[in-house]
């Protein structure tokens, strides 16, 4: 595997990214989980999560030869949990002033819609935006195999399915699973040097990728 070869990891939130980002940095690859500055896009091999899962055609012409992971999890498994990380986030994503960063506002609105809270007890509303995502995403690279792995890392198989696609040679054999019951902060414990901050010092950039 190239070093300088990037790695999107473009499923959406509560489909594995934190077990995947975890699982490369013990393969040796520097990993962003989230990803806020430019510097943080120039440093890590390996980036998931926000923007990722929104902007990955634009990162596709901005890194011609990077590899995609498309994560995919079961519908009873992400239903309950990408609903109760969205409750969690209604009111900072919504509010005008302030709350999340501008770049995980536009992501996740642009993803998952203007959505009420009688949308996040849908599960017809919620279905519907994964689907929406992944049939995009597939569509997008349907016509090149070499570019796009889709693995669900519940399937025993996912692990070695990754390595053999990135051509990575290891004594690991499975995905560490993190963040279970709804926990979002397993990432912000993993200690390690190749782990690469995603702000810096908190702040972000407003602009993220080049203009052309």
């Amino acid at each position: 595997m190239n070093s300088n070869r990037k790695i999107f990891i473009i499923g959406l939130p509560r489909t594995g990214t934190t077990s995947v980002c975890h699982a490369f940095l013990q393969l040796g690859f520097s990993c962003a989980h989230t990803a806020y500055t430019q510097k943080t896009f120039a440093t890590a091999q390996v980036l998931a999560d926000t923007p990722i899962f929104n902007d990955y055609q634009q990162l596709d012409k901005l890194y011609p030869n990077a590899k995609f992971i498309y994560l995919e999890r079961a519908s009873d498994k992400w239903l309950p949990s990408i609903r109760q990380l969205l409750q969690r986030m209604q009111v900072n994503l919504t509010r005008a002033d302030g709350g999340f960063n501008p770049h995980i506002k536009r992501c996740y609105l642009n993803t998952f819609g203007d959505f009420t809270s009688n949308d996040l007890e849908n599960d017809a509303y919620l279905q519907r935006c994964y689907e929406q995502h992944k049939d995009t995403a597939q569509q997008y690279f349907a016509n090149r195999p070499a570019d796009l792995l889709s693995i669900d890392i519940a399937n025993a198989n996912s692990f070695s399915l990754l390595c053999r696609f990135l051509q990575i040679q290891t004594a690991l054999t499975q995905f560490e699973k993190m963040n279970i019951g709804g926990k979002v902060t397993a990432w912000n414990a993993i200690k390690h040097p190749l782990k690469i901050a995603s702000t810096a010092n908190g702040k972000i950039d407003k602009q993220l990728y080049p203009t052309a």
